[in-house]
């Protein structure tokens, strides 16, 4: 490939892996505001007291002192530009800080820039200088979870990319203890998407990946699940992960093929390109699943022209929809919060989940008082057992993986008015809970272990 080819293939990579900002690798602080000024409340939805004036005194643990925590926040926003963790960082801070800090210690973020390839760089930092990591992703993630295990680092994630790194230990995503690599989170969509919205789809399904290992994965995934429940896929297929300057064959194959339910594992602003020329062949398929990582503003600008024609559609898997300000106070409350302390900063999927991410550590934190430590920090987060984020996402027990409770799901539609809740029968306010996710039956790889870097439980202080 040439040197440009293999760029735009990286940063494909990069969006596609990480769902997805500022120059520059390394670290730097997001600047999220102090106390002055009229005091905050100290209450978010349905939490109380989660930051607070208080009289800490010691410093207990690498990165806390009795005025000071210093939490790391991985992004590959250097490579990306992308600012949705940093944005989610510098609210959360901002508001806490002003409410009086964790027990009246200020919280302030290091950005761990990983610049797409310098996790392991950004994780060895972190080790020397960080209390624990909170709210960040970083495509290639999987390269630091060795050292980070060795430094017995906890991570409150916001989202998680590859295998090693998945489900690993010490790590406690807002959205469950384990991250579902041995089952379909999906699972609720795709059965309400194939028999009861559109049972003509099951015999009809399509996939388009991204040709990376990190998308070619969750392809074979999918395969065996349609498989598994009897769905018929019709078409299956592979683009560069650079893209593609022309989609019309793959749009004549979709079309050729009869597809009724399409699959796209990619980069959104792709799926557009796909869905102008599907459109223009008048081609409707019965729906799309453009995933989570569209469930933003530009996409819909992307795919203004099909919108109104084809059927997109995103399982936010139990995060509370943006429109859903009206009958969800924590929503509306975090509208108000960033219109404070971030105007103009689009909230998206990824934003809501890094925000959840940093209600779970500062609650958790909150609770150890002046002994703060990561063991405790830790041993708080993973005893909630209806974590919800104050309203922000459906109740998930992080005392156990999610492999092991059912789970709930919800589906927004882009409509040319904006991502809409679609017709998805709800029967828990925003959510539908009880189904019980498929277990993948194939060996895809098992996340690291305190046991692979020598180490047990009993090493985390």
């Amino acid at each position: 490939m040439k040197p440009q080819r293999i760029v735009v293939a990286l940063i494909a990579i990069a969006l596609v892996a990480a769902g997805c900002a500022r120059e520059g690798g390394g670290t730097e602080a997001v600047e999220g505001g102090g106390s002055s000024g009229p005091a905050a409340t100290a209450n978010f939805g349905s939490l109380n007291g989660v930051c607070q004036p208080g009289s800490a005194k010691s410093a207990p643990a690498q990165g806390v002192t009795a005025s000071d925590i210093e939490v790391g926040m991985f992004s590959d926003v250097g490579f990306t530009k992308n600012p949705d963790y940093v944005d989610a960082a510098k609210v959360f801070t901002s508001w806490c800080n002003a409410a009086g800090g964790i027990n009246g210690r200020k919280v302030n973020v290091n950005l761990r820039d990983t610049n797409l390839m310098e996790v392991r760089q950004r994780m060895l930092e972190a080790c020397r200088e960080d209390f624990v990591l909170v709210g960040g992703s970083a495509a290639l993630d999987g390269l630091g979870v060795k050292d980070r295990l060795k430094c017995t680092l906890p991570e409150f994630p916001a989202q998680v990319t590859q295998v090693p790194n998945t489900g690993s230990d010490l790590q406690v995503p807002s959205f469950g203890a384990s991250a579902s690599e041995s089952v379909n989170p999906y699972t609720g969509l795709y059965e309400w998407l194939t028999k009861e919205a559109y049972p003509d789809s099951l015999g009809a399904i399509g996939m388009i990946n991204g040709d990376s290992p990190i998308t070619k994965s969750m392809g074979d995934k999918q395969t065996e699940f349609f498989n598994a429940v009897g769905a018929k896929i019709v078409y299956n297929d592979l683009y560069p992960v650079a893209g593609v300057s022309d989609w019309t064959p793959y749009a004549q194959a979709i079309k050729a093929n009869n597809v009724k339910g399409l699959i796209f594992l990619g980069e959104f602003r792709y799926l557009a390109k796909l869905e102008d020329i599907l459109t223009s062949m008048n081609y409707k398929l019965d729906w799309i699943d453009a995933n989570a990582n569209a469930y933003n503003q530009s996409f819909l600008s992307a795919a203004k022209g099909s919108l109104a024609a084809q059927t997109n559609v995103s399982d936010l898997s139990g995060t509370a929809p943006l429109d859903a300000a009206g009958s969800v106070p924590a929503i509306a409350e975090l509208k108000d919060l960033y219109a404070k302390y971030a105007p103009g900063a689009a909230i998206t999927f990824q934003g809501l989940r890094a925000f959840q991410t940093w209600l779970l550590f500062a609650k958790s934190a909150a609770s150890c008082g002046d002994s703060l430590t990561r063991s405790c920090v830790y041993n708080a987060a993973i005893k909630e057992t209806a974590w919800t984020a104050g309203g922000l996402q459906a109740p998930i027990d992080l005392s156990k993986p999610l492999a092991e409770q059912p789970r709930c799901f919800n589906v927004q539609q882009a409509t040319p008015d904006g991502w809409k809740a679609a017709d998805f029968k709800p029967n828990n306010g925003q959510f539908r809970c009880g189904f019980t996710p498929y277990k993948y039956t194939q060996d895809f790889g098992k996340p690291m272990t305190l046991a692979d870097v020598g180490l047990s439980m009993n090493d985390l202080k």
